[in-house]
């Protein structure tokens, strides 16, 4: 009896994990990470909330600037506690 083994997820929407080793991921991914809906990602990019990169004809978003938004956010709300 042989057994098969599922192929390996191509991107990290197909099995929901996360590649720790990627630098810059699309807006989709982005927002899955953050856990927000894909149009607020748009909105806070736009605001420019959180920085972008153009590749080509695609723009990606660097996961540094997923984790400088969020530290931002962390410190602002921290200011706002301690008021």
């Amino acid at each position: 009896m042989t057994t098969t083994t599922a192929p390996e997820p191509q991107h990290e929407s197909d099995a929901g994990v996360f590649d720790p080793t990627l630098l810059a991921v699309t807006v989709e991914e982005a927002a899955r990470r953050i856990s927000v809906g894909r149009t607020t990602m748009y909105a806070l990019i736009r605001d420019g909330a959180i920085r972008t990169v153009p590749i080509g004809r695609l723009r990606r978003v660097p996961v540094q600037a997923l984790n400088d938004y969020l530290t931002s956010r962390m410190q602002s709300q921290g200011q706002s506690l301690a008021a």
